[in-house]
């Protein structure tokens, strides 16, 4: 996950808090309080949480596949369309060849569309030429993922803040035709060394000097690079058909190459380049920058105030979550707390010493309490006790998976009914089809030896 996801994922997370209204981000913003850092690092952990929680992370890794696929479908269609060109530029053989025809083939739509890409990058245009679009369009079909819906208009927000989306499509695209251009290249130059082909051009309204000067003007940069350039008694000769004097077809093949090099390939190339290194260089200085009603809320959240300025009077703890930091693979002391008990269930289940009693979780706030703390210190052993006489829904299935990822190991014990009551048997196998989903051990008794193991 380098930097460059990392803000992916977290306007992804902000665009799709936009649509839809806040996530469910309790245990996100404990992670991201705990893993401490600046506004920024704490909202991009926050995101990261998220991002990990809601699939995002798998969906992004299937994005990068379809925008990989769709590269390769553009460049198919790149090395395809250069052949085309190449033979489009030099059909109708064994008829001459006309020189400024076949130019305009090899090079009309190349320098049309370059100079509206140009023209699009000195007027501001951030949002990419068409083929940038159909890649991106590309890549969110080819992903088939329904999480990854948010990814692409995510990408375009982030890049377009930052102004950098001319230089990424503007990358992909002249390095696209530079790739087609190339191909253009070959297939001309396998073309003229298989074939013979003779050359001419016409007119019917303009003068003869003006191909003259034309076919100079264009032949002096190939002329630079050593490509053969035609002089003009052989410009004029080709005007009335076929010439017939020594290394005609040569000096005209040469310069319908350099010409190709020299307007088409070169500048393409250097284009793709440049947008390339001014692309690379932009990633580099990417950082977050979130919308301001959006900031104010998370500040709230990730830095609040008694956090900032140091709170002297902090809400009632257990006493056994001290302010130790947390250690990731580290847990101590044993805790035990209940899920929603009735007050017929009794509470502790049984004397224990050296546990920890967490309590009766039954409203928000007993929650919250327990979460903190053993955020702030994970348990070794952690037992959560469920009345087998309520179902376990959707949320009460969350609490323990939640609860579970703070401690080393955890089980579960559905306490049984009061005497005189008899236990749904239908509710029962759902908390165990549920505590399998979770991959959560179930105690068939109190535990009592091993919560009190550490301590004997």
């Amino acid at each position: 996950m380098n930097k460059l996801d990392t803000l992916w994922l977290t306007e992804a997370i902000n665009l799709r808090e936009r649509q839809t209204g806040p996530l469910e981000d309790g245990e996100a913003n404990r992670e991201a309080r705990q893993a401490g850092g600046d506004f920024a690092q704490r909202v991009q952990a926050r995101a990261l949480w998220l991002a990990r929680r809601d699939g995002l992370t798998e969906a992004l890794a299937h994005w990068k596949q379809g925008a990989r696929l769709g590269l390769i479908a553009l460049v198919l269609l790149a090395l395809a369309s250069g052949a085309g060109m190449a033979a489009t530029a030099l059909a109708g053989a064994p008829r001459p060849v006309n020189v400024f025809w076949a130019t305009g083939s090899l090079l009309g739509l190349n320098l049309l569309l370059l100079t509206a890409w140009l023209a699009g990058l000195v007027l501001g245009g951030d949002h990419g030429p068409w083929l940038g679009r159909l890649w991106l369009g590309l890549s969110q079909r080819l992903a088939r993922d329904a999480k990854a819906a948010h990814l692409g208009a995510a990408l375009v927000v982030l890049l377009h803040r930052h102004r950098l989306n001319r230089w990424l499509f503007g990358a992909a695209v002249n390095g696209l035709w530079a790739l087609c251009l190339l191909t253009t290249l070959a297939t001309l130059l396998l073309m003229f060394a298989t074939r013979r082909y003779d050359f001419v051009w016409e007119t019917t309204l303009l003068h003869s000097d003006t191909f003259v000067a034309l076919t100079a003007q264009l032949g002096k940069a190939p002329g630079w690079l050593g490509f053969p350039v035609p002089t003009e008694l052989l410009i004029r000769a080709s005007g009335e058909g076929p010439a017939t004097l020594d290394g005609a077809r040569q000096a005209w093949a040469g310069w319908l190459v350099g010409v190709l090099v020299c307007y088409g390939v070169i500048p393409r190339a250097l284009l793709a380049v440049l947008c390339w290194a001014r692309w690379r260089h932009g990633a580099a200085r990417l950082q977050l920058d979130l919308p301001g009603p959006q900031t104010s809320s998370l500040r709230e959240r990730l830095l609040p105030t008694s956090e900032q300025l140091g709170a002297s009077d902090l809400p009632a703890e257990p006493d056994w979550a001290l302010p130790l930091p947390r250690q990731a693979t580290l847990g101590s002391g044993a805790v035990m707390a209940g899920i929603e008990l009735d007050r017929d269930q009794p509470w502790p289940p049984a004397a224990s010493i050296g546990v920890s009693d967490g309590g009766i979780l039954d409203d928000r706030a007993s929650r919250q309490r327990l979460l903190e703390a053993l955020s702030t210190r994970p348990a070794q052993r952690l037992l959560l006790v469920c009345d087998v006489r309520r179902s376990p829904d959707r949320g009460t299935q969350a609490l323990l998976a939640e609860l579970s990822r703070n401690a080393l190991e955890t089980k579960v014990w559905l306490m049984p009914a009061p005497a005189g009551q008899a236990a749904d048997p239908s509710r029962l196998a759902a908390w165990q089809e549920a505590l399998e989903h979770l991959q959560l051990s179930q105690a068939a008794a109190f535990p009592l030896a091993w919560l009190e193991y550490e301590h004997a």
